[in-house]
């Protein structure tokens, strides 16, 4: 889908919703898809797909809960960087200003911008501890990548 979207700048929504209700289902018989139960790929794989479930908010949230629960548990089960970005995903989403700074968008000239951060002091303490490069690092990376779409 990323792939369509990057040829055409449309995202496919009904893929979306599709993905989720699979994905409901795959949790309600075997919990969350966790690194040691799917393999690497097919967790960030799952936790993908609740990063694009825009359009059902309180599934995101149960999520979360589950990401955090299972990290908890044994930190070796979920990729931390994982939890970062669906929380700011689910504070962006409800109007709030994020915590890692994760989330971007598009201003009216189509220029990536950072969403805005609850609080910027510390915010590199708070992203290495989990797992995520600084955040000077990831605006470089999105401005590179935002250059290079533009051309």
């Amino acid at each position: 889908m990323r792939k369509y979207f990057d040829k055409t700048g449309i995202w496919d929504h009904a893929t979306d919703k599709k993905n989720t209700t699979e994905l409901k289902k795959i949790i309600k018989k075997y919990g969350w898809p966790t690194i040691p139960l799917v393999g690497k790929r097919a967790s960030f794989c799952a936790w993908l797909l609740v990063q694009h479930a825009d359009h059902d908010r309180q599934f995101q949230k149960r999520a979360l809960k589950l990401l955090k629960k299972a990290h908890s548990v044994n930190s070796k089960d979920i990729d931390p960087m994982n939890i970062a970005f669906l929380t700011d995903r689910i504070l962006v989403g409800g109007g709030e200003k994020q915590m890692f700074g994760t989330q971007f968008y598009f201003d009216r000239n189509r220029k990536l911008k950072l969403n805005p951060l609850k609080n910027r002091r510390g915010i590199n303490k708070i992203r290495k501890d989990y797992n995520l490069p600084t955040l000077e690092f990831h605006l470089r990376e999105a401005m590179e990548y935002n250059t290079k779409k533009r051309r």
